[in-house]
């Protein structure tokens, strides 16, 4: 796989504004790990290599066990491994981020709802937004995983 454009270089402006808000969310007061765990389950959705391993790595930077991120995927059948409040955002990341498919219906905003209040519900569909999209333009210019440069030399 190689890099179709650097989209850094060519919108700047445009990637410093995705920054701004990836900036806000890492400072809305919702639990980092949380963030990364909705960030890494959006991006297995959307089949997004780069993505999927850059929040990998944050997980284990932030001493997540190698256990429960690797069944991210399957968190429902995780137990209690994942806690109520990490299951409700799993859930409502995975409604939203398939929403033409879904329509995020009302049992799914009752059940989010429970767990999170308005502020922290608005700020976590921000972040589920906002990966939806940096998995879309990493995705569509192949940018390249650090396990694959890594691995290449």
């Amino acid at each position: 796989m190689s890099l179709r454009l650097n989209y850094h270089q060519q919108s700047p402006a445009g990637m410093k504004a995705f920054g701004g808000v990836r900036a806000y969310i890492g400072e809305c007061g919702l639990e980092t790990e949380l963030v990364d765990l909705v960030y890494l389950r959006v991006s297995l959705i959307n089949g997004c290599a780069y993505c999927i391993d850059s929040h990998t790595r944050d997980l284990i930077k932030g001493g997540m066990a190698i256990a429960k991120i690797a069944l991210v995927p399957v968190w429902y059948e995780g137990g209690k491994l994942f806690s109520e409040r990490e299951r409700a955002a799993l859930r409502w990341a995975e409604t939203v981020t398939r929403v033409a498919e879904t329509k995020v219906p009302d049992e799914e905003f009752a059940a989010a709802a429970k767990q999170f209040n308005e502020k922290e519900l608005a700020d976590l569909t921000m972040a589920i937004g906002l990966m939806n999209a940096l998995n879309r333009i990493a995705i569509s210019f192949r940018s390249t995983p650090i396990a694959v440069k890594q691995a290449e030399g």
